[in-house]
């Protein structure tokens, strides 16, 4: 059903994201590392117009949402050069291992940069980070129910993780946090603020 009064339709509830592919008429690959890859494929659109478009792919990612007794988020401060900013950011990390799961890499990733296990996992959603020119895609982790690692246990960590500094932050401030532009990482507002509205979607019900 088109809007009344402005361009568009009118969505319905079951609206959502669906598998789609223009054809592909030549693809080349560009450069390659173990973190990420480039290549430039020509699309063809429905009117048969030929499209050039980089493509990043990436191995995917994870993100934890870690909250402990007292509501408040695990916070890690670490130095992020192509923006040249200590950004504050929620637990993450790319899928590096092959054949491990999103919840063994979540796993890994708190333990690596938290110290931390937790004996609850639930799975929130997927994020495309930058669907325009990239495959990455984040699966966000909730863990709760948290404990420090056994020192023998804990990760040596190296380069921009050596410098990391961890912070417990109540939620509500959080947000507030976001809203005030002090925290800027699209994957850290994004988990912050769906923790939010799913709270108070519960709470309406």
């Amino acid at each position: 059903m088109d809007h009344p009064s402005l361009p568009g339709s009118l969505a319905p509830p079951e609206l959502a994201d669906r598998p789609h592919a223009w054809p592909v008429a030549a693809s080349t690959r560009r450069w390659d590392s173990p973190f990420l890859s480039l290549r430039t494929d020509r699309i063809v659109d429905p009117a048969g117009d030929e499209h050039d478009r980089a493509v990043v792919e990436h191995r995917g990612a994870v993100a934890i949402l870690a909250l402990d007794e007292n509501d408040r988020v695990l916070l890690v401060e670490q130095y992020r050069h192509p923006l040249g900013l200590r950004m504050l950011e929620i637990p993450a990390g790319v899928l590096d291992v092959d054949g491990e799961s999103s919840r063994a890499a979540a796993v890994r990733e708190l333990g690596e940069e938290a110290d931390l296990a937790a004996a609850t996992w639930e799975e929130l959603f997927t994020l495309a980070a930058t669907p325009g020119y990239s495959t990455e895609q984040w699966v966000l982790w909730r863990a709760t129910g948290l404990s420090p690692l056994p020192q023998g246990e804990r990760t040596q960590r190296e380069a921009e993780e050596a410098d990391l500094v961890q912070w417990w932050m109540p939620l509500d401030d959080a947000v507030d946090a976001i809203l005030a532009g002090r925290i800027g990482d699209a994957l850290t507002v994004a988990g912050i603020l769906g923790e939010q509205v799913r709270r108070r979607s519960s709470h309406d019900l």
